[in-house]
């Protein structure tokens, strides 16, 4: 079994190569092929679905990044807190691109087993998102 120090270098890599450099290579290396994502269940397993979810960040944001604030660990559990952001140059989710700068936050927790991430849950502040892209009117 990993150390929690050994499994925050794996998911710190997985944050530095995957989601801020788009080297979605990296995705095969470091998620077990029948990992899920309780927190979007229609994604499909393993590494497609963590590549399928950075196309869609990365197209919409080409200059995306993720920078994790807090990182603790426990066990084979890694919880992190992110802030993340990017200027809106393509089509998200439907919604046309509009050229602002957005940024948002992010807390996720995952399990990682024999130095391969098994499970990723996460919370995205996506109204905040939607409401720096005009998607959405903040209330009042």
């Amino acid at each position: 079994m990993a150390t929690p120090e050994e499994n925050k270098a794996i998911y710190r890599r997985l944050i530095e190569e995957v989601w801020n450099r788009g080297n979605l290579a990296v995705a095969d290396e470091l998620l077990a092929p029948d990992a899920t994502a309780p927190s979007a269940p229609q994604l499909p397993l393993g590494p497609e679905g963590l590549k399928a979810v950075v196309r869609i960040f990365r197209t919409a944001f080409p200059d995306f990044y993720m920078t994790i604030e807090d990182i603790i660990a426990e066990g084979d559990k890694v919880a992190a807190r992110f802030v993340e952001g990017g200027t809106h140059q393509g089509v998200f989710m439907g919604i046309a691109p509009t050229g602002r700068r957005v940024t948002f936050r992010e807390i996720a927790i995952v399990r990682i087993v024999n130095g391969k991430v098994v499970e990723s849950r996460w919370e995205v502040d996506m109204l905040g998102l939607y409401q720096q892209i005009g998607a959405v009117t903040p209330p009042g």
